[in-house]
């Protein structure tokens, strides 16, 4: 395996100079030497292990990584429990057990009645259930597919309940097979918005699905061709979006009398095939085989790819293992994957499983996510009510919830650190800490770090003043950024 891809320097040096990052530090109490410390801790010149050793040696520390990658963060009482289980015992569980489905969209309409959603409360929704689920590995697999097959509320709209619909089935789908799970990415309704399947016809086909779906779902670069993507976009047409129980008039401004029309669903529906609308031209070549393609042949086509293993796995090893794996490893995991005919739960067990996953060269390998970082200060500090602060702060950290920038995702690692990105976060933390109700003991500080911190760090939590200061350093600091 690669050395680590993350670089303290990387995280520490993107502070550097800002004075905002000190002013953060003093509204909870830090003193102006203090203040300084923590600056140049944050804008130190560390090397790429930080001055700190791997733990992964323990099991103790082997069940905390495992936490820290599979969930959003763990709470005292997940980790003990987890602890009291054992790594291999932990890691059944997590796949083992069936996503708890999500309480209803608070404001969302009965069915029948028309539907106005609102992406703050949709946000909310999503990060209350990251912060209380009793299952929290199938929110972190929701979050993984949301990255991976992306739409967004702008493009796709906030007059159908599609979007929330998608989140659904994400959580659903997390741990299905990828054949299954590519046929209801093809046929969902807001996807097929996103990516303008629903208006593609076997006369006028719409590539755009056709070459994402390879480009970015399923194959990668460099394994199909331009002819296949048109080939592709023929087999595909068809599908039009589910069709409305019928149309309701809304007021959208009641002082000027403005009313829109909005669609009326009885449930979450999907996808309808028209075939007067799909391809009539018989035969097509895609990816090597001359056939009469309809949507399932196609994903067939794609999955009998050895590409096809190789590239998920890929993409799976990178978000959870290391930014930089090695080709042997990931072409171990592609074999395995595609033998066990793409099921999920197969891969991500042979990924927790597998000495790469917690081999010391991973420890602190990872940049959380803005979400993630959030989501785990908020259950650190046991304050599962400041969800909203969560939703807030996203932009500035430049993630926000069922807005990714394009449809290639989020990005990862080093590409959420940035001078503006780390005082974002050091902010978020001051705010966590002056809206939280009360502190969890100082005690518990210390074991979302592994107790594992910096000479500088170690100095500057012995010397803080009082448990609200201690809990700003830990969760500001560089260490805590890291999974």
């Amino acid at each position: 395996m690669a050395r680590p891809a993350v670089s303290r320097r990387k995280v520490l040096g993107a502070a550097a100079g800002s004075a905002a990052a000190v002013g953060a530090a003093r509204l909870v109490g830090l003193g102006g030497e203090h203040a300084q410390e923590l600056q140049r801790l944050l804008t130190g010149d560390q090397t790429s292990r930080g001055g700190w050793n791997s733990p992964l040696g323990s099991e103790q520390a082997r069940v905390a990584h495992l936490l820290r990658r599979t969930t959003f963060g763990a709470s005292a009482a997940e980790l003990e429990r987890a602890l009291s289980e054992g790594y291999d015992r932990t890691v059944d569980r997590l796949l083992e057990t069936p996503a708890a489905p999500p309480p209803d969209l608070p404001g969302l309409a009965q069915p029948g009645q028309p539907v106005r959603l609102n992406v703050g409360q949709l946000q909310l929704w999503w990060v209350n259930q990251m912060l209380q689920s009793s299952t929290p590995f199938a929110e972190r697999m929701t979050f993984f597919w949301h990255g991976h097959f992306t739409s967004d509320f702008r493009k796709v709209g906030l007059q159908t309940p599609f979007i929330y619909w998608q989140n659904l089935t994400w959580r659903e789908m997390a741990l299905s097979d990828m054949r299954s799970m590519l046929m209801r990415v093809t046929t969902d309704p807001a996807m097929l918005r996103y990516l303008d399947l629903a208006s593609s016809t076997g006369q006028n086909p719409n590539e755009n699905y056709a070459r994402e779906l390879m480009e970015l779902f399923a194959l990668g670069v460099g394994n199909y061709s331009e002819d296949d993507v048109r080939a592709a976009a023929k087999a595909l047409a068809g599908w039009v979006e589910p069709r409305a129980d019928r149309v309701a008039d809304v007021t959208v401004d009641a002082k000027n009398g403005v009313t829109r029309k909005y669609p009326v669903y009885g449930g979450q529906a999907s996808a309808q095939f028209v075939p007067r609308r799909a391809y009539q031209g018989g035969q097509v070549t895609f990816l090597g085989r001359r056939a009469s393609f309809d949507t399932l042949k196609v994903i067939d086509q794609i999955l009998a790819q050895p590409a096809s293993a190789v590239f998920i796995a890929r993409k799976v090893a990178q978000h959870f293992v290391s930014p930089r794996v090695g080709e042997s490893y990931v072409r171990r995991l592609g074999d395995s994957f595609r033998a066990s005919r793409y099921d999920v739960k197969t891969l991500m067990r042979a990924v927790f499983s597998s000495p790469e996953f917690a081999a010391h060269e991973t420890y602190r390998g990872l940049v959380k996510a803005p979400v993630e970082m959030m989501v785990h200060a908020l259950k650190a500090l046991n304050a599962p009510r400041l969800g909203r602060l969560v939703v807030q702060s996203g932009a500035g950290m430049g993630q926000v919830l069922f807005d990714p920038p394009d449809v290639a995702g989020w990005p990862s690692n080093e590409a959420w650190i940035s001078s503006n990105s780390v005082v974002a976060r050091v902010n978020f933390v001051s705010a966590a800490l002056r809206q939280a109700s009360a502190l969890p003991p100082r005690s518990e500080a210390l074991t979302h770090l592994d107790g594992v911190v910096s000479s500088q760090m170690s100095r500057l939590l012995g010397q803080a003043a009082d448990d609200r200061v201690r809990w700003f350093l830990t969760l500001a600091s560089p260490e805590f950024q890291l999974k």
